[in-house]
């Protein structure tokens, strides 16, 4: 039963998140959705990340096992048709070994997470990232951000709902830019690592925003990341502003000339 990754990019407005559920719409049950129109089902896919609600991605990567030999281009143009209108895209497909997994092969997330600062509201960027009204400080955030990076016990980061065994992550990057747009600001923040703890990043940025704003000083990220107590944390800020930007693995699944062997 031959295998294939799925570069996957999608607005999440619409759905529940990620993974399927049983009475709301979500991102896994569309494909698997699609793929019933190309083959019988039942389907299960396996992605590299379970998005919440309102998140998007924008390299999402996830696995399906399939009865017959598809040529990769096919199926993804076979289940972007049946994938329509849905806001949901498959941009490439590989065939890949039996021995591959979406998540678990996978070593290295990278998130971004966009907010525009400007008093106008926003129009067509609107679900797409997080508004606030106030000019932050770009550089205390990049101050506070500083300290979070290596390895950590992020406790105080992450949701209290979270099911990994241990909340020790090395957190790789947090870079964070910014760009003129139009009428305001927009802050972009580029977070990197093996993987990340439920609510890690919105709990991170929400709390860099805070630093930003002037209500926290730069050190605080530091006690608070020291305290190892959600009740330490800044607002987790809102989720359309998320995006799943990539996925790493040791070889490039969609790279030109791999092939599953």
């Amino acid at each position: 039963m031959p295998r294939y990754a799925l570069k996957i990019e999608y607005d999440g407005g619409p759905f529940a998140g990620w993974q399927r559920q049983a009475d709301q719409p979500s991102v896994q049950g569309a494909v698997e959705a699609a793929l019933a129109r190309l083959e019988p089902g039942p389907h299960t896919i396996a992605a590299a990340g379970r998005t919440d609600a309102g998140v998007h991605a924008l390299g999402q990567v996830a696995q399906a096992d399939l009865g017959k030999d598809w040529d990769p281009f096919r199926l993804s143009e076979a289940l972007n048709w049946h994938l329509k209108p849905m806001p949901i895209a498959v941009l490439e497909a590989a065939l890949v070994d039996d021995a591959w997994h979406a998540r678990f092969s996978a070593v290295e997330r990278r998130y971004l997470f966009r907010l525009v600062v400007r008093r106008a509201p926003v129009t067509h960027l609107k679900g797409r990232v997080w508004q606030v009204q106030n000019p932050l400080d770009t550089e205390a955030m990049r101050a506070g951000a500083a300290a979070l990076v290596g390895r950590h016990d992020f406790t105080t980061f992450r949701s209290v709902m979270c099911q990994a065994k241990s909340p020790v992550k090395t957190l790789d990057e947090i870079r964070i830019e910014e760009r003129a747009v139009n009428g305001g600001v927009e802050i972009r923040f580029h977070l990197r690592a093996r993987s990340f703890l439920h609510n890690q990043v919105r709990s991170i940025v929400g709390t860099l925003e805070r630093v930003g704003a002037g209500s926290w000083a730069p050190e605080r990220v530091v006690e608070a990341l020291a305290a190892q107590d959600r009740a330490a944390c800044g607002p987790v800020c809102p989720p359309e502003g998320l995006y799943l930007a990539g996925v790493g693995y040791p070889e490039d699944p969609f790279a030109r000339g791999w092939a599953a062997s």
